[in-house]
């Protein structure tokens, strides 16, 4: 069975797997704006659609390309402005 996670009244679903690398997930987020806290680190890749990162220290959004890998440090909180339906690889490190 794969389990999966839904947040924000259902606009972020991801599917949780196990990679031999380790945990990971893939899912969809709708247009918005949404606040994710981590435990460990993840590794986050925009596979398609659009959206702006906010890094924990950071004042500035940066916006990330298709296929572009953001490295997000555990026990953080980081924030994104997807600005249309998007969906995205996190890996756990």
């Amino acid at each position: 069975m794969i389990p999966v996670n839904e947040y924000f009244d259902g606009k972020v679903k991801s599917l949780s797997f196990k990679t031999v690398e380790g945990k990971a997930t893939v899912g969809v987020m709708a247009a918005g704006e949404y606040e994710f806290g981590t435990g460990a680190p993840e590794k986050m890749t925009l596979i398609r659609g659009e959206w702006s990162l906010l890094l924990p220290g950071s004042t500035e959004y940066v916006p990330f390309a298709e296929g572009v890998t953001a490295e997000i440090p555990g026990d953080s909180k980081f924030k994104l402005r997807i600005a249309r339906d998007s969906s995205y690889l996190c890996e756990f490190v």
